[in-house]
């Protein structure tokens, strides 16, 4: 059976997570919690050498990253067509959006949420208010390019129906609801937008993926691996 690798606290593991249960795709759901290091065990490593999720194993066959794990998906259990249009412009603008967001609403969502959730418990303070002002206007500044390059007036990124773009687009713009940052709030177009990609995906499904990351700042944490803590400190400080 296809095994999966996922951690639902992960933008990229909830993508793969939500396309694989709503195309009907039988797998099995093996649970690698980051924070725990679970990445790191050597069961994992003869998954993916990358100790990164999501992570899929497909007999003998095994891979990582998320873009080529729903492309494979994809492809293997032919899937409906707007996900990933055959059609060459509407493939195009698909996979336009797919190499755009590495760059732009993935790190600056991210860095929200190491902000807002993820400093206190590693450097033991919060972040200044400065920087997560700052952070949050850049974020806002991707989000303006998001609405007016490519949403615009559409229901979807490419039109009249989700693909794989919007999927992408949604777990990444969640993140920051996670950390408790309601950036829809006067933004009519994008939770429009929101809407009508819940809806689509189905709400029971789409509340199952984003449970954890959004119960997250209620959540008793038990301590972090250490080796985990010492690479987000790092990250933060280099945020910093």
């Amino acid at each position: 059976m296809l095994q999966l690798y996922l951690d639902l606290m992960s933008q990229p593991c909830r993508a793969v997570f939500i396309f694989a249960k709503k195309n009907n795709i039988d797998f099995e759901f093996k649970l690698v919690e980051m924070s725990k290091g679970d990445n790191h065990s050597p069961e994992f490593k003869r998954v993916n050498l990358l100790h990164k999720v999501p992570a899929l194993k497909d007999g003998d066959f095994t891979m990582g990253e998320s873009i080529a794990i729903l492309l494979y998906l994809v492809r293997k259990f032919h899937t409906p067509d707007h996900w990933y249009p055959a059609d060459l412009e509407k493939r195009a603008c698909v996979d336009e959006y797919l190499s755009w967001q590495h760059t732009s609403v993935r790190p600056h969502g991210s860095k929200i949420f190491m902000y807002k959730c993820l400093a206190p418990l590693i450097l033991g303070k919060e972040m200044e208010p400065e920087k997560m002002e700052a952070a949050l206007k850049e974020l806002h500044n991707i989000l303006d390019q998001f609405e007016e390059k490519f949403l615009q007036d559409k229901p979807f990124i490419v039109g009249n129906e989700i693909s794989l773009a919007d999927l992408v687009a949604i777990v990444e713009i969640m993140q920051v609801i996670g950390a408790g940052e309601d950036i829809f709030k006067d933004r009519p177009k994008l939770d429009a937008w929101r809407e009508r990609v819940e809806a689509t995906l189905g709400t029971d499904l789409f509340q199952e993926a984003h449970k954890n990351l959004l119960g997250f700042r209620n959540m008793k944490m038990e301590p972090l691996n250490p080796q985990i803590a010492e690479a987000l400190k790092a990250v933060l400080l280099h945020f910093k």
